[in-house]
């Protein structure tokens, strides 16, 4: 069997050590031939790929980025679709596809999936938003990246008795404002599943700055204040009609200094999150559902995708994964509301 893999979307620490479980299981116990899609479904709509064998995917587990290249490509947008998409599997003699993605990947895959198309998934967010898996690769990677800048930051904080201010990625949900926060000691973590007023916010930073503390607020770029209606977005839609967040950090920073007087400053982490290494468990994870991902294949299970629940990798349908976000629950963002202020 010949089988296509892409990676869609935004990048991911562990995307590599994804592909280099698939190849290696594939071709070594599975009976498997690979291709590589370059550009995620765009190499899929212009039929642009690459041979992947066991030598093109040697010692890349540690590598961060993708080596398939990636995009936020639309398969059902310009020369793509269902049609077409078959027509290029066909001439390649490709039979199935594996796509690793975030929720606007794998909702692509469920809808080709429903026009006929041999597909499975390999779940892949940062922000850990997906419903279907207990954590998706990259999360912890991107957990520790923002808990090392949150350290530097209250050291330059401290020098000069500021409050920070540190917008982490986090469209829906915040799960990475949440840990990193609690374990750099922030003294408010803003998320969006928590409508928090500028006056609690004032409040916090105050009662920091009264015990001799410089402040750092930890802030997920989808928080809405609770004085706002939507995310702060400035740079339009995405190719999946999505709004373009960030900026919340710098729109806060100098609401913040005018109501406690505190001088503030504001550091956004963005892309730097997604880049570099990744983590030791990240790198065992992603290889693990890598592996698993071959054997989803090898058992024709179609239109469904590989997960981790507790610590055993299982199947779970498409619609399962898309059905609902994974927000923080109320009780956790009250565990580390008791080390505010």
């Amino acid at each position: 069997m010949r089988i296509g893999i892409l990676t869609s979307g935004g990048d991911c620490p562990g995307l590599n050590a994804v592909i280099r479980g698939i190849v290696l299981k594939g071709t070594e116990i599975n009976g498997q031939e690979f291709v590589g899609f370059k550009g995620g479904w765009r190499g899929v709509v212009k039929s642009d790929l690459i041979e992947l064998g066991r030598a093109n995917v040697r010692g890349i587990s540690k590598e961060g980025g993708t080596i398939l290249g990636t995009s936020r490509t639309n398969p059902f947008e310009g020369e793509g679709g269902p049609e077409r998409i078959a027509e290029n599997l066909e001439r390649e003699g490709i039979d199935a596809i594996i796509a690793i993605g975030g929720e606007g990947t794998l909702a692509a895959a469920n809808r080709l999936t429903d026009a006929g198309l041999k597909i499975t998934g390999v779940p892949k967010t940062i922000d850990n938003d997906l419903d279907a898996t207990d954590y998706t690769f990259g999360f912890d990677t991107a957990v520790q990246i923002a808990t090392d800048a949150m350290d530097r930051l209250r050291t330059t904080g401290d020098a000069h008795s500021r409050c920070m201010v540190a917008e982490v990625m986090g469209r829906h949900v915040g799960w990475i404002a949440l840990h990193s926060g609690m374990a750099a000691g922030a003294h408010a973590i803003l998320i969006p599943e928590q409508k928090t007023t500028m006056e609690q916010v004032a409040e916090w930073v105050e009662a920091a700055n009264a015990r001799g503390r410089s402040p750092l607020v930890v802030v997920a770029e989808g928080f809405v204040p609770g004085e706002a209606d939507d995310a702060h977005s400035e740079r339009g839609l995405d190719a999946f009609g999505r709004p373009r967040l960030g900026g919340i950090g710098e729109r806060l920073a100098p609401m913040i200094e005018e109501m406690t007087g505190i001088e503030t400053r504001a550091t956004t982490l963005g892309h730097i999150q997604r880049g570099g290494v990744p983590s030791a468990y990240d790198r065992v994870l992603a290889t693990r559902l890598g592996m698993a991902a071959s054997d989803s294949v090898l058992e024709e299970r179609w239109g469904q995708m590989v997960a981790l629940r507790g610590t055993d990798i299982v199947h779970v349908g498409f619609e399962e994964a898309l059905g609902k976000l994974k927000t923080v629950p109320q009780a956790r963002y009250d565990e580390a509301a008791l080390l505010f202020g």
